[in-house]
């Protein structure tokens, strides 16, 4: 299956970057009211503080919001609709496999810092070159998320998840790196507002400034994968203590998912 060209809708861009504006004018005020409370001992109640359902809830169409931390990691349980992310690696592992006679590379885990280096020495040092990438992973660093994503598809590789797979916050930057995307129905896919290395101790207009040139990195990427800038739309109105589902709907309106899947996960 050949990748889907992006499709741009008439004022689309426009729409996506004045959100953008205004995520960015209210993340520069809640940044000066921690300023101006510092060393007061306690945080205010964020204006984007909401009691949001756990992660495990079901996800519907117009109800997707969920509470969000990669290191929590429920047990799984009967009958639950959201899988849970037990015992995933602090830094992506990468194994490559045989799939029914295809070399696969599957990364599980979080995105660590350093893990785009270790992918590209994992491609390289692979007998049998891999052609798919499957994905199980809760995000983590952005960067090595869109560096990985550019590797993906300088290789010409495809990415896949499989049923009850998890991709989430920096994750589907991967994802987008595939010639094509395949996910299947029971695969999770979110994205939220990202940390582009700021801190508690950094003044206020620093850290903006850090907000602004990692949104127009990830800006630049989408656009550069194909991928519908409206996606962004989403991650810029969910805080990053919670996590916006994606619908098959939207995966497939957004160009994120090409198709469906070959097989399971």
């Amino acid at each position: 299956m050949s990748p889907r060209v992006a499709r741009r809708r008439p004022g689309g861009p426009g729409r996506v970057l004045g959100l953008i504006l205004g995520a960015e004018i209210a993340m520069a005020g809640a940044l000066v009211a921690l300023d101006l409370i510092e060393g007061s001992g306690g945080l205010p109640a964020l204006p984007f503080d909401r009691d949001a359902p756990r992660l495990d809830q079901p996800v519907r169409p117009g109800d997707q919001t969920r509470r969000y931390d990669p290191a929590d990691r429920p047990a799984p349980r009967p009958g639950q609709d959201m899988p849970a992310t037990p015992d995933m690696p602090d830094r992506l592992s990468m194994l490559p496999e045989d799939r029914d006679g295809t070399p696969v590379l599957r990364l599980r885990g979080q995105i660590a810092p350093g893990d785009a280096a270790r992918f590209a020495d994992v491609l390289d040092d692979m007998i049998d070159p891999a052609r798919e990438v499957w994905l199980n992973s809760p995000g983590g660093s952005v960067s090595d998320a869109l560096e990985i994503g550019r590797q993906i598809r300088a290789a010409g590789l495809s990415t896949h998840m499989g049923a009850d797979d998890v991709c989430l916050s920096a994750c589907p930057y991967m994802l987008a790196g595939g010639t094509t995307r395949e996910a299947d129905a029971d695969a999770y896919i979110g994205v939220h507002q990202h940390y582009f290395g700021q801190n508690a101790v950094q003044p206020a207009f620093m850290a903006v400034e850090d907000i602004q040139r990692g949104q127009g990195m990830v800006m630049d990427y989408l656009d550069e994968m194909g991928i519908d800038l409206r996606l962004m739309r989403h991650a810029l109105v969910t805080p990053p203590d919670e996590i916006y589902i994606l619908v098959p709907e939207e995966l497939a309106d957004y160009d994120l998912v090409t198709g469906p899947p070959e097989g399971d996960g």
